[in-house]
């Protein structure tokens, strides 16, 4: 069975990374182009107005893993009939939380974007479309989390990396669309937009009803279980919340001390930041249906495994990305950007990726909490501490604070949040702390600095600049973070495996060859 478990992450986090690579060259594309024809300006109005759209993917992400969270249980536990039950609830919840968030955006939202937002008097027309359906968008996608939730419940990846290709591919050809019409193109890039999201949503829709017989919606009242469901999903939605509301207030904030051209630079840090944790996004997508269906059949050890194992491969993939692009910044956004790169898009680059780095160890963690459904305790300390971040960063800019200033304060609060996570989650399931921290987290950060330390030296002293010092600095890079995690991050049996994988598609397939 764990055998059976094992190669079924395997097959899907392959498939989610040939989704990932076809979709990053893409989308990297594809954000170039529109920077190029939206120009510095109405890309940050963009940015700041229509971040609506991408706060999208993190907010819907996050509900979708509530959802996916009863629905992985009840599969766990082979309970159908209780699954139509969940799934026609949980449709209902996120209908209502859809309207509620309809009615502030359309009266609380449009006052402050008339009031507070830093904006070229000429482009306030343009920022307003943009709001419009940035808002269509929205109630879209909540409608669309259920279904999402399903699909990966069930674990069918293949469906889901397909979707994903055929996502970025209309965005490409939006670009197009904004290069050949000479329409107002900030107006016509939010509803192109828009239409992407709803082509998207249509399609997972129409999968599930025809594929899964329990996402066929019928309405049947049952107050215990819409209160579970309304209960975990409103504190999923809460700490989702608490996220999206530090990301876009940072945002705003950096807009009213600064303009939109900072925002424009903190966009640009954001899409590189997006392309490199999807690597992880995906190994962890295909290990969290697991990490639920581990607990809902009380196999505790495996599930703490799963979190250390996948834990630990995601930071090591994460740090191998992350470190020759933080050394080689420049040089990168300028081979994807052109000149229009500046100080501030490279320092942005490099806090965002060591803030992810940091923030890696959450998504495991976050999972085993999900899974025994009790999280009412987890999102509100976790929300509260990192709320913090807001107001800390407004007294910093307010004092003259530098535009890096509030993610140093967000990567500190962060670090923080972690030893909170694994105080909550040993009281679930004694989790055991110490073994974690000393075995992945402490470890994980100590050799982090001795595997940095070769490239850096390497990245410092080159006389060469562009294309060789970057390949120079990538190679260093990826074979010291390979060996000294590997000797020194891997236990016995993940070694083990690491080597039997090797063996059996690599080694195996040149033999054959």
């Amino acid at each position: 069975m764990k055998e059976s478990s094992n190669k079924k992450i395997a097959a899907n986090t392959i498939l989610l990374y040939i989704r990932m690579l076809l979709t990053l060259v893409i989308s990297l594309y594809t954000v170039r182009v529109v920077l190029k024809t939206l120009g510095v300006v109405d890309y940050g109005i963009n940015n700041v107005v229509g971040s609506v759209v991408t706060m999208l993917a993190f907010l819907s992400n996050t509900m979708a893993s509530a959802s996916q969270r009863f629905f992985a249980f009840e599969i766990g536990r082979n309970n159908v009939g209780n699954l139509k039950k969940v799934f026609s609830t949980s449709l209902m919840i996120y209908a209502l939380i859809a309207l509620i968030v309809f009615i502030l955006a359309e009266s609380v939202g449009i006052w402050f974007l008339d009031n507070y937002v830093n904006l070229p008097s000429n482009r306030f027309e343009a920022a307003k479309w943009v709001y419009q359906f940035s808002i269509f968008s929205f109630i879209l996608t909540m409608f669309a989390i259920p279904y999402n939730a399903l699909i990966m419940a069930h674990e069918k990846m293949r469906f889901y990396a397909y979707v994903g290709i055929v996502e970025v591919s209309l965005k490409l050809f939006v670009v197009f669309v904004l290069v050949y019409f000479s329409y107002d193109k900030l107006k016509l890039y939010g509803v192109l937009t828009f239409l992407v999201t709803l082509v998207v949503t249509l399609t997972y829709i129409l999968f599930c009803y025809y594929r899964f017989a329990e996402s066929k919606f019928k309405f049947a009242w049952d107050s215990k279980l819409f209160r579970e469901i309304a209960g975990y999903s409103g504190w999923s939605l809460f700490g989702a919340t608490t996220t999206v509301f530090n990301n876009q207030g940072l945002n705003l904030l950096l807009n009213i001390f600064f303009g939109p051209v900072i925002n424009t630079a903190r966009g640009i840090a954001y899409q590189v930041n997006s392309a490199v944790s999807a690597f992880v996004t995906n190994l962890f997508n295909a290990v969290n249906p697991q990490i639920v269906k581990s607990y809902a059949e009380n196999d505790l050890d495996r599930q703490r495994s799963l979190i250390m194992s996948s834990t630990k491969i995601g930071y090591a993939l994460l740090l191998i990305l992350s470190l020759p692009i933080a050394l080689q910044a420049r040089f990168i956004l300028e081979l994807w950007l052109g000149n229009k790169v500046d100080n501030h898009m490279i320092v942005f680059t490099q806090l965002v990726l060591l803030f992810t780095l940091i923030n890696v160890f959450e998504g495991p963690l976050s999972q085993a909490v999900r899974a025994t459904g009790i999280i009412k305790s987890y999102q509100l300390n976790i929300g509260i501490l990192t709320l913090a971040i807001l107001p800390i960063s407004y007294v910093i800019l307010k004092l003259g604070g530098s535009p890096e200033s509030p993610f140093y304060v967000m990567i500190a609060i962060y670090f923080l949040a972690m030893f909170l996570r694994l105080n909550i989650l040993s009281k679930l399931i004694e989790f055991p702390v110490r073994l974690y921290l000393n075995t992945v987290f402490y470890r994980a950060i100590i050799l982090s600095i001795v595997a940095a330390i070769l490239p850096m030296m390497i990245s410092h002293f080159l006389t060469t600049t562009g294309f060789i010092s970057f390949l120079i600095t990538t190679v260093s890079s990826s074979l010291s973070i390979l060996v000294v995690f590997f000797y020194g991050m891997l236990d016995k049996n993940e070694k083990s495996l690491i080597i039997l994988f090797v063996k059996k598609n690599v080694l195996k397939r040149d033999s054959d060859g």
